[in-house]
């Protein structure tokens, strides 16, 4: 991740850890000559912070340099000290010239009213957390730009599959395929496996996949598996169903190109082959699937029946309405 060399006060926060460290080691690289680190770079985490040490660390100019660079990991505990929330927002409306202050914190949940003021002053940038739909393209794009690597889709949703959202174990998890490649060929989910990466026995995107394919009988006999899986449940898989035929309505509606538009930078991969999948649909029959899908929703949170049985059923009904229309 690039960073211009401005100095000033920026505030990184949100709930991806991984990329707001990313933008902090970015910084520190853009302001500080690595021959003159010992005098120019003060790392402090947010627990150990003393308000009159840190006001004196911040006041202090650069040696031999345009910057002096102060980091303060975990900032969150300094919210609670009122001299320190002064200090901060002080600095942050008026930082002293050769200062380059990163404040790196959560602070996602807060309502805070620090927090607020700290992001009208400072530069801020919030990372939000990768979410799992997000996160096939967002492993492709990584694997691009960080390893010049071609990671196919498949690939990528195994890989999202079997390691889930944290973003630091996905880097190595690509660096490790990246040496077991060899040459400029994609990385296919054959590969995934190879290097030991334990696949689900039921890729979640794949089953989902089934249903819109209108595969309703192959999507009832996967589903007892899929299920059985750590993290799956009724409620996940109804929200990944509802969303796929929404999107599904969009292209029957308005067309492929509307759908591109709707999709989020990360999935808008998926809009060819949604758009393929679309025409075997009509829009009354997904409407007929969205409405049965809430009913599903509503016995999934009051019913005692079990998830699979639920979900099987309205998948059995779609199968017997496709029969009738054949």
């Amino acid at each position: 991740m690039s960073q211009k060399k401005s100095g000033g006060v920026v505030f990184y926060h949100g709930e991806d850890a991984f990329r707001r460290e990313e933008a902090v080691r970015a910084f520190i690289d853009a302001h500080v000559d690595p021959g003159l680190r010992d005098f120019n770079l003060d790392q402090l985490r947010g627990n150990d912070v003393d308000v009159d040490q840190l006001a004196s660390t911040l006041a202090t100019p650069p040696m031999m340099s345009d910057f002096r660079v102060v980091v303060i990991r975990d900032a969150e505990p300094l919210a609670g000290s009122p001299r320190a929330r002064k200090l901060l927002l002080e600095t942050a409306a008026a930082p002293p010239p050769g200062l380059a202050f990163v404040i790196s914190a959560d602070a996602s949940e807060s309502k805070a009213k620090f927090w607020k003021e700290l992001k009208k002053a400072a530069r801020a940038t919030h990372f939000r957390a990768v979410s799992l739909e997000d996160l096939p393209g967002w492993l492709v794009d990584r694997a691009e730009s960080s390893l010049s690597m071609t990671l196919e889709h498949d690939a990528a949703r195994a890989l999202a599959q079997a390691v889930g959202s944290d973003l630091g174990i996905l880097q190595q998890e690509l660096a490790k395929l990246n040496e077991y490649v060899e040459g400029d060929r994609p990385v296919t989910r054959e590969d995934v496996a190879a290097v030991g990466t334990t696949i689900p026995a039921q890729d979640r995107w794949d089953w989902i996949d089934l249903v819109a394919a209108r595969r309703f009988d192959d999507a009832a006999a996967r589903l007892p598996i899929l299920l059985a899986q750590q993290g799956e449940s009724g409620v996940g898989i109804t929200l990944g169903l509802g969303t796929m035929l929404l999107r599904l309505g969009v292209v029957a509606d308005e067309g492929p190109r509307a759908l591109e538009k709707l999709l989020p930078p990360y999935q808008n991969w998926l809009s060819g082959k949604l758009a393929r999948l679309a025409r075997s649909w009509t829009a009354t029959e997904i409407e007929d699937a969205l409405l049965g899908l809430l009913r599903v929703d509503r016995l999934l949170k009051s019913s005692p029946l079990s998830d699979d049985l639920v979900i099987e059923e309205w998948l059995l009904g779609l199968e017997a309405r496709r029969r009738e229309a054949a």
